[in-house]
């Protein structure tokens, strides 16, 4: 039963590919992130962000597109944290955590469809955090992050420049249960099809 409805699903997804226009494309960018919650500064931080996209046309007006990407986020701590993690981490002032993002977004053409609002659901695996913040803290964080994206795409040719917020919805924090961190941030990434 279950492979019966796994092969009709790709079966699906095969035959909307097939009759849908597809692009493959590469982009890069800018994320400019914070955790919020006890413990971290309210400022955000530069990190960057890298991978590829693909874009399945589902009509005249909506695209589907899924992206693959490593997403550096940084974030400024306080004295909170060092008091969660004992003086071994005094003087620390940020940790920067890396992530295997899988975004999948549903844009909507506006007018001439050189406009796109863009909105959906992202999933992260923490996959680096940053080593200079000790043993103690290697456990602080939780491996998986759930968001939501929304923000605007433009198209020029082959070109496609991103703007996004994201917030995250679960709590990443896997220290303490007093706390809930979230990451929040925007997003700034310039991208290229390819096929």
């Amino acid at each position: 039963m279950k492979a019966r409805l796994l092969l009709l699903i790709v079966a699906g997804f095969v035959s909307i590919a097939a009759n849908a226009q597809f692009h493959l494309g590469l982009k890069a960018g800018t994320n400019v992130t914070k955790v919020d919650g006890k413990s971290f500064k309210n400022e955000f931080s530069y990190g960057y962000q890298l991978g590829a996209f693909a874009e399945v046309k589902l009509s005249k007006q909506l695209t589907l597109q899924p992206e693959v990407l490593i997403n550096q986020y940084k974030t400024a701590l306080d004295s909170n944290y060092n008091n969660l993690l004992g003086n071994a981490l005094s003087g620390l002032a940020s940790v920067k955590m890396e992530y295997l993002s899988i975004p999948v977004l549903l844009n909507y053409k506006l007018g001439g469809g050189f406009i796109s609002l863009q909105a959906g659901p992202q999933f992260g695996i923490l996959f680096d955090r940053s080593n200079s913040f000790g043993q103690n803290a290697q456990n602080a964080f939780k491996q998986g992050d759930f968001s939501m994206l929304g923000g605007i795409q433009l198209k020029a040719g082959i070109f496609r420049i991103n703007g996004r917020y994201f917030i995250g919805l679960n709590d990443i924090n896997d220290l303490t249960n007093d706390s809930r961190w979230k990451n929040q941030g925007f997003q700034l990434s310039v991208g290229m099809t390819l096929l």
